[in-house]
């Protein structure tokens, strides 16, 4: 049965960088591309952004079987560690992983993880 799990990642990012480059990296390494038919194969999951000056941070929310929980993690760190996407106009987007991490999910995060579990 799923779980929903948390993730966290700060990245250093430029100011003019597209700040949703990052999660769209965890999704192709989770689905394969950032646009894809539901349900997610690995691991459903959502990734929120708040940008501060030039780090960005990363909460990503997912849900997968208990034995997949450390190969997300991996994926998850992965990708981020990568630096860079090519988004669909061609354009390159970079940035530096400066930490990554599991996390404790949030109590207003519960609802969201719940739908996450229920796919």
């Amino acid at each position: 049965m799923r779980q929903g799990y948390a993730h966290r990642a700060v990245l250093g990012m430029t100011p003019d960088a597209d700040d949703r480059a990052p999660g769209a990296a965890v999704t192709v390494a989770l689905c394969g591309h950032w646009e894809h038919e539901p349900p997610c194969p690995v691991a459903a999951h959502h990734t929120g952004v708040e940008r501060v000056g030039d780090e960005v941070r990363l909460r990503i929310l997912f849900a997968t079987e208990p034995h997949l929980e450390q190969r997300v993690r991996r994926d998850i760190d992965r990708a981020l560690a990568r630096g860079e996407l090519a988004g669909p106009d061609g354009r390159t987007t970079r940035w530096r992983l400066l930490d990554s991490r599991p996390a404790e999910p949030s109590a207003h995060e519960a609802e969201h993880l719940q739908r996450l579990v229920r796919g």
